[in-house]
């Protein structure tokens, strides 16, 4: 589970679950816009942490680590 702080609405849920699901090797992709938090499937084989970051900033959003 990952924790994006600029998680406000419904946009921004469509945004990262259309945009993530369309990365090669992410599978499922689930936003909870109260919590800010993205939680997603992915194959470790084809998907590293760096690219999930550098797809969410891609979309305007930062992951807080």
């Amino acid at each position: 589970m990952l924790s994006v702080p600029d998680i406000s609405c419904g946009h921004c849920q469509e945004s990262i679950e259309g945009g993530l699901g369309e990365v090669e090797g992410i599978g499922s992709v689930q936003v909870d816009i109260g919590a800010k938090t993205v939680s997603l499937a992915f194959d470790p084989s084809k998907v590293t942490e760096d690219l999930i970051d550098t797809s969410l900033e891609d979309l305007g959003y930062e992951v807080a680590r």
